[in-house]
C-alpha cells in the first residue's frame, strides 16, 4: 500500500459544518507540510461561517471580520467547498467513508437547553438562539414571527448571546440601519413597542459571563438607559474573598463598572435596559390566549459549591415581574448525527482530544469532532483555533499509525460525482464568492454594510441555480 499522506497519494479529509471550527480544522490540516492533505467541507447551508454570519450580532462587525482569514484558507491549494449539502439528508456517514480517510464533524452547539418551569411554552416564550437566527437572516428562521407590540421583555440568561438579544431590543432604528441585519428584522424592529428589558442572572455581578467592553456597550445605547440595582452589585463575602483570590484586574474592574452604573441618574431615553443579578425565574405566568403576561423570580444566594466555584441557591424571597416576552438564554447543546455517537447527558459527540469513542469506550476509526459538538459550549470564536488544533495532532498521530479509514473511492473526482449524483444544486466557494459581492453591491446601494440573501433560493439564483 503506498504511503499516506504524499502529493501522490493524500490524505483526504471530509469536514462537516463550515463554522470558525471547521475552518480552524482545515487550516491546521492543509498548512502542515506532512501529511499533504485535500479538505472537503460540506455545509447544509448555501452560506459558510456558521455563527460568524448567523449568531454574531449585527452590530459587533469587527467580530465578523474573521471571515477574512477563513476566505485565505479556502483559497488553498486542496481546500473544497460543497454548500447546500446536508449530511443525513444527501450524504450519509457510510458514503462518506468510502470516499476519506477521515470525517471530522465540526456541527456546533444548535439548539438551546430548557429552563424547566411551569409556563415555558406559552406562547410568547422563545429561545434566544432563534431570534438571533431571525435578526441574522438564517433561512431557517426568517419567517419566524416575534410579538413587538409588547413594552416589557425579559432575557434568562447573562451570557453574550443573552446581552446581545437586549442591546439588539434597545437599538435605535439609526442604529441598527448602519448593520447587516435583515431587511425584515429591522423594518419589524423599527416598529416595535417594547419599552423595557430585563436581563436576569442567576448569579452575581463577579460570576457574569460578559465582558468590560459588553458592560460599557450596553452603557453606550442611544435610546436606552442601563440600569443596575445598587443593592445586587453589592459583593457578599463569598464573591468579594473570590474577587479578591482572582487577582483579575478586569474582573475587579467589571465590578467596579456594574457598581458605577448603579450609582448614575438615569438620562430619560425612551428605553430601559435593567440587569438583574441573583435572580430565577420559576414560573411564566399567562392570559387566557396562553401567552406570556409575567414571570415569577426567586431571590437567590451563593454558596460555595463541589469544587471550589461559587454556586446560586434559591431563598424564601420571590417577586414578581410584569414581561410580555420572554427569550431564554440559559446554555446550548449538540444534537445527535445519524451514525454517530452521542452523549445525550451533555449534549456532545463523546471523544478523546477529538477522536470520537465507540459507545464501548473504543475508537471509532477515522471520526473525529471539532468545536462546540467535541467541548460543550463553552469560549469564544477563538477558543475554536486550539480545540481544533488538538483534533488535528489525533488525527495526524493516527495516520502515523495507520489508524485511518480505506476509502474504496478516494479520488476527489469520484466524491464530487456522489455529491452532484445526491445534490444537483451544491454551492462552491467560487458560488459562494458571488453571492458575497452580491450582498456587499445590495448594501453599498442601501448604505449600509451588507444586504443579506435570506432564503436557499434566493441565494441559488444568485449563482444562476
Amino acid at each position: 500500500m503506498p504511503q499516506l499522506g504524499t502529493a501522490e497519494h493524500p490524505l483526504r479529509v471530509a469536514v462537516i459544518g463550515s463554522g470558525p471550527a471547521a475552518f480552524y480544522v482545515a487550516e491546521h490540516l492543509l498548512g502542515r507540510e506532512h501529511p499533504v492533505a485535500q479538505v472537503d467541507m460540506f455545509e447544509r447551508l448555501p452560506a459558510p461561517y456558521g455563527l460568524v454570519r448567523f449568531g454574531v450580532a449585527p452590530d459587533h462587525a469587527k467580530i465578523k471580520n474573521v471571515t477574512r482569514v477563513y476566505d485565505k484558507i479556502a483559497r488553498r491549494p486542496g481546500f473544497r467547498f460543497f454548500g447546500n449539502v446536508d449530511f443525513g439528508t444527501h450524504l450519509t456517514l457510510e458514503d462518506l467513508r468510502q470516499h476519506y480517510h477521515q470525517i471530522c464533524f465540526a456541527t456546533g452547539a444548535q439548539t438551546d437547553r430548557r429552563m424547566n418551569i411551569p409556563g415555558e411554552d406559552l406562547q410568547r416564550s422563545h429561545t434566544a438562539t432563534e431570534f438571533v437566527a431571525w435578526y441574522n437572516g438564517h433561512p431557517d428562521y426568517r419567517d419566524r414571527e416575534f410579538d413587538l407590540s409588547v413594552e416589557r421583555v425579559a432575557v434568562v440568561g447573562i451570557g453574550n448571546i443573552a446581552v446581545d438579544v437586549a442591546r439588539i431590543l434597545c437599538r435605535t432604528p439609526d442604529e441598527l440601519q448602519r448593520t447587516d441585519i435583515a431587511d425584515y428584522a429591522l423594518e419589524a424592529l423599527a416598529r416595535s413597542r417594547v419599552k423595557e428589558v430585563y436581563v436576569l442572572g442567576r448569579r452575581g455581578p463577579a460570576q457574569a459571563a460578559f465582558t468590560n467592553a459588553e458592560v460599557k456597550e450596553l452603557g453606550e445605547l442611544d435610546g436606552a438607559d442601563f440600569v443596575v440595582l445598587p443593592e445586587e452589585t453589592a459583593l457578599d463575602p463569598l464573591s468579594r474573598e473570590a474577587v479578591a483570590q482572582s487577582g483579575e484586574a478586569s474582573l475587579e474592574r467589571k465590578v467596579e463598572l456594574l457598581q458605577g452604573f448603579a450609582a448614575a441618574q438615569r438620562a430619560g431615553k425612551p428605553k430601559t435596559l435593567t440587569l438583574r443579578f441573583l435572580v430565577s425565574p420559576v414560573e411564566l405566568t399567562g392570559d387566557d390566549a396562553g401567552r406570556v403576561v409575567g414571570m415569577k423570580l426567586v431571590r437567590n444566594e451563593l454558596y460555595l459549591g463541589d469544587g471550589g466555584s461559587l454556586r446560586p441557591r434559591a431563598t424564601e424571597h420571590t417577586e414578581e415581574l410584569p414581561v410580555e416576552m420572554v427569550f431564554r438564554s440559559v446554555g446550548y447543546r449538540g444534537v445527535p448525527l445519524p451514525g454517530v455517537p452521542f452523549d445525550d447527558r451533555w449534549g456532545v459527540v463523546p471523544n478523546e482530544r477529538g477522536r470520537v469513542a465507540a459507545p464501548d469506550g473504543e475508537p471509532l476509526v477515522g471520526v473525529y469532532v471539532s468545536g462546540w459538538i467535541k467541548r460543550g459550549p463553552s469560549g469564544v470564536i477563538g477558543t475554536n483555533k486550539p480545540c481544533a488544533a488538538e483534533t488535528v495532532e489525533t488525527m495526524v498521530a493516527d495516520v502515523a499509525k495507520a489508524a485511518v479509514l480505506s476509502p474504496g473511492q478516494p479520488d476527489p473526482a469520484a466524491a464530487e460525482a456522489l455529491v452532484r449524483d445526491r445534490q444537483p444544486r451544491p454551492v462552491t466557494f467560487v458560488d459562494w464568492c458571488r453571492i458575497d459581492a452580491l450582498e456587499l453591491e445590495r448594501g453599498k446601494a442601501a448604505g449600509r454594510p451588507r444586504v443579506k440573501l435570506t432564503s436557499v433560493d434566493e441565494m441559488l439564483a444568485a449563482v444562476g441555480q
